[in-house]
């Protein structure tokens, strides 16, 4: 209880983080993240405002959904997060942003191509769009975990974006990279036609 405890605080710590850098608005967004010791996962409930969530409002469940843990309903997204973490055995933290310039992309049906160095170590390459799939469904979780094969991040079409990672800072700063990259290739493209990473300095930087 002890470890889901620093969780809780983690992840209240990095939502509230997100909600005020603007990466998502009123009570949209989730976040979560999976304790390695018992497999559970505690995640940010469903509709409620972030500058009034505590962490008694995050709620634990096993990964069939059911609450373990809170008095809150669960993120209705928690099928995605649950299926993410069974099919990525690396990953143990979700972050489901709607950050506009991100989102843009995701909207336009678009892939973000890999315009900064940066996106190779942190995102593994491109920014890829996941197919479109109801919120809160299974064939969402699917559609997410296709589309993060060898990827820390990926779009949501006509949705928003999900980042992963080892950790929910590291969830977060791999969805502060991905605006970062959109809000950057969006004022390329108004003024030009952006150059790419060069292919072998992406595999260069991959071995």
């Amino acid at each position: 209880m002890r470890e889901l405890a620093r969780l809780k605080d983690e992840v209240l710590r990095i939502a509230k983080t997100g909600y005020s850098e603007g990466l998502f608005k009123g009570t949209s967004g989730n976040l979560s993240a999976r304790d390695p010791a018992s497999g559970l996962v505690v995640i940010t409930p469903t509709s409620l405002p972030y500058d009034t969530m505590t962490s008694d409002d995050l709620v634990v469940i096993a990964t069939d959904g059911r609450v373990v843990d809170g008095t809150r309903k669960p993120s209705s997204e928690w099928k995605m997060h649950v299926m993410v973490y069974r099919g990525r055995e690396d990953v143990f933290a979700v972050f489901h942003t709607h950050s506009p310039y991100a989102t843009s992309f995701a909207v336009l049906r678009k892939t973000i191509p890999p315009v900064l160095i940066e996106m190779i170590p942190f995102i593994g390459g491109d920014i890829p769009l996941a197919e479109f799939a109801l919120p809160g469904s299974e064939e969402l979780g699917a559609c997410v975990l296709k589309a993060l094969e060898g990827r820390g991040a990926c779009l949501l079409t006509n949705h928003g974006v999900v980042a992963v990672g080892a950790s929910p800072h590291e969830a977060y700063l791999r969805a502060v990279y991905v605006e970062d990259a959109a809000t950057i290739y969006h004022h390329a493209l108004a003024v030009g036609t952006p150059c790419l990473v060069p292919e072998d300095a992406i595999r260069k930087m991959r071995s």
